[in-house]
């Protein structure tokens, strides 16, 4: 399981050892040798099968760590010799010498490390082993059709499924209905699942019946298991061959041809495990039979049930129902009457998951619930239970069996990486990619680059259930997400005990002395004694909520940080800042507290990436950052120092001729500007159109308070730079524009012209007209208009927008409008954010792809001039929190009538994060899911349902 971590982190470091060997770095021949040696070496353990076999976990873990300790601190000399004055180049202090000698010493160390490593492994030979992340199919719980489960608070879940099992109502299509169950482990599928099984195989309606667990399975053997089931009078042999798929298909089709059939696949875990299994299933035209799969992942469930099928996503049990569970299994008959203790600390943990609450109830009463320990210690050694306790055993093995599914050592590092949170901290998604990439901890490639992969990573645990949305921007974007329940619990136990994260939290440290990720919640760290013992030199992300010691803020210690996060940081102040510029090889910086200004020497930060000031009260941002040649993602509200004369020629006249030269000859890397604020008179607007990779832009429109009149068309001309369509680009390519015009006209964009292309575009301000260049936008699939008034001009010109997917409409109210029959064919979500309760008329055919529709008037009148059942596809309805319960009502029995039942959910305010305009923020308003539920806990969720 370490293993696996380790040696991904080397394959990351392979290409990094690869480029100080051919880059040379100044470094001597004896040095550069035994790099060479290590690069070979370790390029071999990589390929290898098995890298345990050739190091043990400790050896492998020194050797990790030593090569990334190697490769910064030549890359920080290089640095440092780079910035440091002629004076200073020239003379080569004992402390260079020293430290060249020091690393010659450790590259040795490791070649050694290698070699013993290598003697010990033919001294002693290891035999294979197979890995002990994975439970074998024989140590699976027993089937799950015997036992008597416990199932609370599923009625409505029951129900549900029971209708979509029952006989095809006249209209829908005559064939095979796959009904798939999705969720995160422990919410109870399977035992849903075989509660529905005993329901529907009782009867004579299925002449064939089978109950089959596809975890850990080849399909073969899944088919194999599904023909035992049927009492199959094939030859043994034929059965048992499980690798001729094709053969097992042939026999399970003969065995359902022209019959009814009732099947259940137990937690199926691939796609194309599910393809080969249902090639399996004969046509079935009288639209009888039916297949029920479990899942805990999104994509597979939607896969299996993509062509005549539904979707049915467990929620979590609701607070009654997770007390009932739970005091059914902790409390003994003979204290049924007692007065309980409060559960509220157990129920917070096991965040309504019924195997958690099992798990925990079972547990309290072996150590003699309600009159022994409290919830409270046993929430605080939660981590020592799981990891050793017999009573959780089989939560222990659904955890470690989703964990050990995770493909590849990225995934897995993404996960433990939400270690450094607190867990009443929702991680902002875009924050989490940029930390990810700093760190290195997605493997880059050469056809995509690091955001892309981390965000890829992020859709993977997003789609496995491992981690959750908290809030979600209204065109179906998670904003926020974390960790939850027992799994943060385990994401702590396994990240610790890796020594992936250490952690300061309720009064203690679990770490030893080296540190690598170092993380300090809520004013534990503000005792210097108890940092002694850590060696703070390899520390190289630094994440602080609350306050922190001196120590700590010591930023003279950390030489090789890349990540450091303050944004959170009680006692940051502007005198931090100096040392923090020293941080030669810093990717990614948050800052927050009582920061005012940014120094000029920022300028140093030659590998910054990220510099997100938005929790600081810093509205100047010197122009040096400018200069950063790696700097990608600049956030905050600010204005550029240095005032200006025409044609961008700085007062620092020094710096700006710098700046612009650098950005003229393509030197640039920022795809951020999020953003700055204009008069309309800086010089910046001309540099702007140097920057070639600019991606998402956004502007705040200022008018200068001396000035009688502004001169807007510097600004029009840099727009027009950034969305002008270049045909050479990739098609793929995301380019986004917010423009905040509040305080000014926005008649300048009228002399906006085309072709131009923009993917998303909001803008803020007084709208009589939509600006031509809008229309004409190739590409445009996301629009928010936020005005005073939405004017009937503005509205029948974004029914021609037939490409755009999401429209976000903002006002006071609306002029009467009727959209057209063909209007928006494109369009999937929709969303009025009116004072007004004056919404236009919706014709038939109108948006009939439709998905979500959300209508934030807390005034609305009841159904208002739309009839949602024009939208066939509907999944939900959105409305105000403060929404009548009549108008509520009225909602909700269209939508019992409407043939895809949507959801009518509340909204609940949102974390605005990225800096996003979108005021009310649903959670699992993602698309593809039908079951929407609300958290135990409200304060961590974003929506209340109704």
């Amino acid at each position: 399981m370490e293993a696996a971590i380790l040696s991904g982190t080397i394959k990351v470091l392979l290409p990094k050892l690869f480029s100080l060997v051919e880059k040379s770095w100044n470094l001597n021949k004896d040095i550069m040798r035994d790099a060479k040696f290590l690069e070979d070496e370790l390029g071999v353990i990589v390929r290898s099968m098995d890298a345990q076999l050739h190091l043990s976990i400790e050896d492998l873990r020194e050797l990790a760590q030593g090569i990334e300790d190697c490769i910064d601190s030549v890359v920080y000399r290089a640095t440092w010799k780079k910035q440091a004055s002629l004076l200073r180049r020239s003379v080569r202090s004992p402390k260079a010498l020293l430290s060249d000698r020091l690393f010659a010493q450790k590259l040795q160390r490791m070649k050694q490390m290698v070699v013993e490593a290598h003697d010990r492994r033919q001294r002693y030979p290891v035999p294979a082993q197979t890995s002990g992340d994975v439970p074998s199919p024989s140590s699976s719980a027993s089937d799950p059709r015997l036992a008597d489960a416990d199932l609370v608070g599923v009625d409505e879940h029951r129900a549900k499924l029971l209708e979509q099992l029952a006989e095809a109502a006249e209209g829908q299509p005559m064939q095979l209905k796959v009904v798939s169950i999705v969720g995160c482990w422990g919410l109870g599928k399977t035992a849903l699942a075989a509660d529905v099984y005993k329901t529907q195989a009782g009867g004579e309606r299925f002449d064939k019946r089978a109950w089959v667990c596809a975890a850990l399975k080849s399909p073969g053997e899944v088919l194999a298991d599904m023909l035992r089931e049927f009492g199959s009078d094939c030859q043994e042999s034929v059965m048992l061959d499980t690798s001729n798929v094709s053969q097992m298909c042939v026999q399970v089709r003969n065995q359902l041809a022209k019959k009814r059939y009732f099947i259940v696949i137990d937690d199926i875990q691939t796609q194309v495990q599910w393809k080969k299994i249902k090639s399996a299933f004969p046509d079935d035209n009288d639209g009888s039979s039916r297949v029920v799969v479990t899942t805990t992942i999104q994509s597979v469930a939607t896969a299996c049930s993509s062509e005549n099928g539904y979707v049915h996503r467990m929620s979590r049990l609701d607070e009654k129902c997770s007390k009932r569970l739970f005091s059914e299994k902790a409390c003994p008959k003979k204290y049924l009457h007692y007065d309980q203790p409060d559960t509220t600390a157990i129920l917070n943990k096991c965040y309504g998951q019924p195997l958690a609450l099992i798990t925990m109830g079972e547990f309290l009463k072996s150590i003699g619930w309600p009159i022994g320990r409290t919830c409270e210690d046993a929430c605080n050694n939660i981590r020592y239970h799981m990891e050793n306790g017999e009573t959780f055993g089989d939560m222990r093995r659904a955890l470690m069996r989703s964990y050990a599914s995770l493909g590849g050592h990225a995934l897995k590092a993404c996960l433990l990486y939400f270690a450094m949170f607190p867990s009443d901290h929702p991680m902002r998604k875009k924050s989490l990619l940029r930390r990810w990439s700093a760190e290195g901890i997605v493997e880059t490639q050469a056809s995509c680059d690091a955001m892309k992969l981390a965000a890829e990573n992020f859709d993977e645990l997003m789609d496995r259930n491992l981690i959750e949305p908290i809030s979600v921007s209204n065109n179906g974007n998670v904003k926020t997400c974390q960790t939850y329940g027992m799994m943060r619990e385990f994401i702590l136990q396994l990240s610790i005990s890796q020594n992936f994260v250490t952690l300061f939290c309720d009064d203690k440290k679990e770490a030893g002395k080296y540190a690598r990720r170092l993380s300090l919640h809520h004013k534990n760290a503000k005792d210097d004694d108890r940092f002694k013992n850590i060696d703070l030199s390899l520390v190289r992300s630094l994440t602080i909520f609350g306050e922190a010691c001196k120590t700590v803020l010591n930023f003279g210690k950390y030489e090789l940080l890349r990540v450091l996060d303050l944004e959170k940081c009680d006692d940051l102040k502007d005198d931090h800042i100096k040392g923090i510029c020293n941080l030669l090889l810093l990717k990614y910086l948050s800052l927050g507290g009582s920061v005012t200004e940014l120094p000029e020497d920022i300028a140093k930060l030659e590998h910054l990436e990220a510099l997100d000031v938005r929790k600081t009260k810093v509205n100047i941002l010197p122009v040096e950052v400018f200069l950063l040649p790696c700097l990608m993602h600049i956030l905050g509200e600010f204005r550029i120092s240095g005032k200006v004369y025409k044609k961008s020629v700085f007062l620092k006249k020094k710096t700006g001729n710098e700046v612009q030269k650098f950005l003229s000859e393509g030197k640039s890397n920022i795809e951020t500007l999020a953003g700055f604020i204009t008069d309309g008179s800086e010089g910046f607007l001309h540099l702007m159109g140097h920057m070639n990779r600019l991606r998402k832009v956004k502007i705040w429109c200022k008018p200068s308070a001396a000035a009688s009149s502004t001169d807007w068309s510097d600004l029009m001309r840099a727009i027009q730079q950034f969305i002008q369509d270049r045909k050479d680009e990739n098609s793929d390519t995301t380019r986004s524009l917010s423009l905040h015009f509040d305080e000014c006209s926005g008649d300048f964009l009228d002399s906006i012209q085309g072709p131009c292309y923009l993917s998303s575009l909001k803008l803020h301000g007084n709208l009589t007209i939509l600006p031509q260049f809008v229309v004409s936008l190739r590409g445009l699939k996301e629009l928010c208009l936020s005005t005073t008034k939405l004017t009937t001009g503005v509205l029948e010109a974004l029914s021609s927008l037939s490409h755009l997917q999401y429209l976000k409409l903002i006002a006071d109210e609306i002029e009467d409008f009727s959209i057209g029959v063909h209007a928006l064919p494109r369009l999937l979500r929709l969303c009025f954010e009116l004072q007004c309760p004056t919404l236009p008329t919706i014709k038939q055919g109108a948006m009939r792809f439709l998905v979500t529709l959300q209508l934030l008037c807390k005034d609305i009148n009841g159904l208002s001039v739309i009839n949602i059942e024009c939208f066939k596809h509907l999944e939900e309805v959105i409305l105000h929190p403060r929404v009548s319960q009549e108008a509520q009502k009225q909602w909700e029995k269209a939508a019992e009538e409407h043939p895809n039942g949507p959801k009518v959910l509340l909204f609940k305010s949102g974390d605005e994060a990225e800096s996003s305009n979108d005021q009310l923020t649903p959670a699992f308003s993602r698309m593809g899911i039908s079951e929407v539920c609300p958290p135990l806990n409200e304060s961590a969720s974003s929506i209340v349902v109704s």
